[in-house]
């Protein structure tokens, strides 16, 4: 049996959270682990001798929950097949690392100890899970892949009941030469097309069967009729299907997107309910349904779809949704053989609290379409290539899947930088005020509430522990946006310091800038701390960040806890929707921002300390000054937002959060004393130009009168 183990390693990924648990808390009676075998699996020992295994999930199946990325579970199995236990070790669902509680999620796991492998045929229904609210899709991987890496450990270790079985006789396969273009009633008749029709009184009577009088207070409203689920499939990866359904041009381009190995579905929807939904526009990934085939269970992600415009087929009804699935090669399916779509369907039963009700749309491609083959001689299973790297691929997949918010926020640097090496952006004070609030709203909205993409300082600690331990850039590379940003961030730093982020990219730090001036607006006074008050908390920030480097020195989890001082992901992550207490965490450093703008970028942000250090060493002055600035000209210094300018004129690279006000000031006709008496002295200069050349005209015109006079006419002769 070969587990996903990554080749590059001298050992599986299962021995790096073995210190994290005590053995017996996967295989009750165990006191230790023995050494483990190049599978991943490792043998859990009592006085020498095994009494079960433990796997790490992560080791035998993909993992990769609604974040993009692994959720490592340990499990123990003992000698009958019997989950022994389970652990979450590690996660980055952001959903769970920074709203539902974690301790919800392992509730969910410890449920699986005592869980016969035997009883597994593939995945279980949604409502055979623990569904969490809010968390439906990562609890959903978490069973897959707990039973489907308990599964293939029992067969690697050749227990009772999972000897693999030997392949015997023919076998069918897809025959791609096979049939013809034909209708919708064709296709419909010979099974081609398959379909789910669920009416409205069917729905609520089914919700109602769960038992919860809650179900009745959002029920489906009339008629009983109306179809509320009707959903219609097809694999149109086959040739004849593919042209009868979209048409010789829409298919030759389906042809085009499809890789070696790759299949693909056809779903139409045409009832009230949405096999869609919005949970894909927001992760990537549709949450409302998922292939299944044996022990095969495939979400699809965005990257994998697109829309039909238009069904070619012959008396085809009309849908609402019409969209096109492809199934990877690497989800080993299997057109030939049966399988279903499992649909969720949920109902509101409170404010946060849902509950779900599954369904499933059964295909089996049509003895037409297919062919009986001879069994294939018994080979030997050649080992993975010595440069396969699962997180190489991994990565490379979610780059792929959130192309459109890289090509986004890739757009926005390269305007971001136009303002900067630029200074058209600063030469009229109301465009300028219009460029940088929607460019502020554009950082708040699309990288902070859309895309997740909040720098914290926890990045910062994680880079510099990875520098000392096992760096590698895969690690960084899982997240796209935040990994741009860094770049962007580290190359910034050498020309403008800390403020192209901090002033421009930071979304909680637009939150701030945004949220004073609509305090302004409404007349909120503001209040300006004294020189010296204001230069001494500088230092707090930088006292925290220091402190939280420290500590990650001893333990990175620890400071990770303690970095809550960032109100980051309340604010930005989640939008509030977190428990109270840091709710009002989040709202204590808001609240001064409306009458200190920018109360916490100044004083208490830890990250803002951190990328300072640093950026002491950027290479070049590009903000423009007079040398009346400071001495006697203050009107920078008052007006600057963070009160990054000395009285005696000079800018703080540490504070400056590179907002350009002070350079619609340095070009401003009407406030900056400079310009105006630079233009008060032009005047005055082009005033006695025009005056002079106004009495050379009078005198040369008075010239010419005279000599045009009779008796200067004699007097000349």
């Amino acid at each position: 049996m070969l587990a996903l183990v990554d080749p590059a390693r001298a050992e599986p990924l299962v021995v790096e959270y073995l210190g994290d648990v005590n053995p017996a808390e996967l295989v009750p009676g165990a006191t230790a682990f023995g050494p483990p075998r190049d599978d991943g699996l490792v043998p859990a020992q009592s006085n020498g001798e095994t009494v079960g295994w433990v796997f790490l999930t992560s080791d035998f199946v993909p993992t990769t929950g609604y974040s993009g990325k692994p959720i490592h579970i340990l499990a123990g199995i003992s000698p009958e097949a019997m989950l022994t236990g389970a652990k979450l070790v590690k996660h980055s669902e952001p959903i769970v690392l920074v709203g539902i509680p974690e301790s919800e999620i392992r509730a969910v796991i410890d449920h699986y100890t005592g869980f016969d492998l035997h009883g597994v045929s593939g995945p279980r229904d949604a409502d055979d899970l623990e569904i969490v609210s809010g968390v439906t899709v990562t609890i959903m991987v978490i069973d897959d892949s707990i039973l489907r890496a308990g599964v293939k450990a029992a067969r690697a270790l050749g227990l009772e009941g999972f000897a693999a079985p030997e392949q015997a006789g023919p076998r069918r396969e897809i025959d791609r030469a096979a049939g013809a273009v034909v209708g919708w009633e064709t296709l419909a008749g010979n099974g081609a097309l398959r379909r789910l029709v669920l009416d409205v009184a069917t729905i609520n009577s089914d919700f109602a069967a769960l038992g919860d009088p809650r179900t009745d207070k959002n029920a489906e409203p009339g008629p009983a009729s109306d179809a509320h689920v009707d959903v219609w499939t097809a694999l149109v990866s086959h040739p004849a299907i593919g042209r009868s359904l979209l048409g010789e041009a829409a298919w030759e381009n389906l042809q085009a997107r499809l890789e070696p190995g790759d299949e693909a579905l056809a779903v139409f929807g045409a009832g009230r309910w949405s096999f869609k939904g919005s949970g894909y526009v927001r992760g990537g990934i549709f949450d409302r349904f998922q292939l299944i085939q044996g022990e095969m269970a495939y979400r699809f992600r965005d990257r994998e779809h697109s829309r039909v415009v238009r069904v070619s087929a012959e008396n085809a009804p009309d849908f609402s949704e019409m969209d096109l699935f492809i199934i990877p090669a690497e989800a080993d399916f299997d057109p030939a053989k049966p399988f279903r779509l499992q649909f969720l369907v949920s109902r509101a039963v409170g404010p946060i609290d849902k509950v779900f009700l599954t369904y499933d749309l059964g295909y089996e491609l049509p003895g037409p379409y297919t062919r009986t083959v001879a069994p294939a001689p018994v080979t030997e299973i050649a080992p993975e290539p010595a440069g396969t790297d699962a997180r190489d691929a991994l990565w490379q997949r979610i780059w792929d899947t959130k192309r459109i918010q890289v090509i986004v926020l890739a757009a926005a640097l390269v305007l971001l930088s136009g303002i900067f090496f630029q200074n058209f952006a600063t030469k009229n004070a109301q465009l300028f005020a219009i460029l940088r609030n929607a460019y502020l709203a554009f950082t708040l909205v699309f990288v902070g509430w859309i895309a997740n993409a909040q720098l914290s300082v926890v990045n910062i600690l994680a880079v510099v522990n990875a520098l000392f331990s096992d760096f590698q850039w895969n690690t960084f590379l899982m997240d796209p946006l935040i990994f741009i940003l860094w770049f962007a961030v580290a190359a910034a730093l050498l020309f403008w310091a800390r403020g192209a982020y901090c002033g421009w990219l930071c979304p909680f730090g637009a939150l701030q800038e945004l949220s004073n001036k609509i305090a302004r607006r409404f007349g909120v006074p503001q209040v300006t701390l004294p020189w010296g008050l204001h230069e001494r908390l500088w230092a707090v920030k930088y006292i925290i960040f220091l402190g939280l480097f420290g500590l990650s020195l001893y333990s990175l989890e620890l400071a990770e806890r303690f970095a809550e001082v960032e109100p980051f992901k309340t604010a930005i992550i989640l939008k509030f929707a977190r428990p109270l207490p840091y709710v009002l965490i989040a709202v204590a450093f808001l609240l001064p921002g409306l009458f200190i703008e920018r109360f916490y970028c100044r004083y208490v942000c830890p990250l803002g300390g951190g990328l300072a250090i640093p950026a002491r060493l950027h290479m070049f002055r590009w903000l423009k000054r007079y040398k009346e600035c400071g001495n006697p000209c203050q009107l920078c210094a008052t007006d600057c937002p963070v009160k990054a300018i000395h009285p005696t004129g000079e800018i703080n690279p540490n504070e400056c959060i590179s907002c350009l006000n002070c350079q619609v000031l340095y070009q401003d006709h009407d406030r900056c004393p400079v310009v105006i008496k630079t233009d008060r002295r032009r005047a005055k200069n082009a005033a006695s130009a025009a005056s002079l050349a106004a009495h050379t005209a009078d005198s040369e015109g008075s010239t010419r009168s005279h000599l045009g006079h009779p008796n200067q006419l004699s007097n000349a002769k």
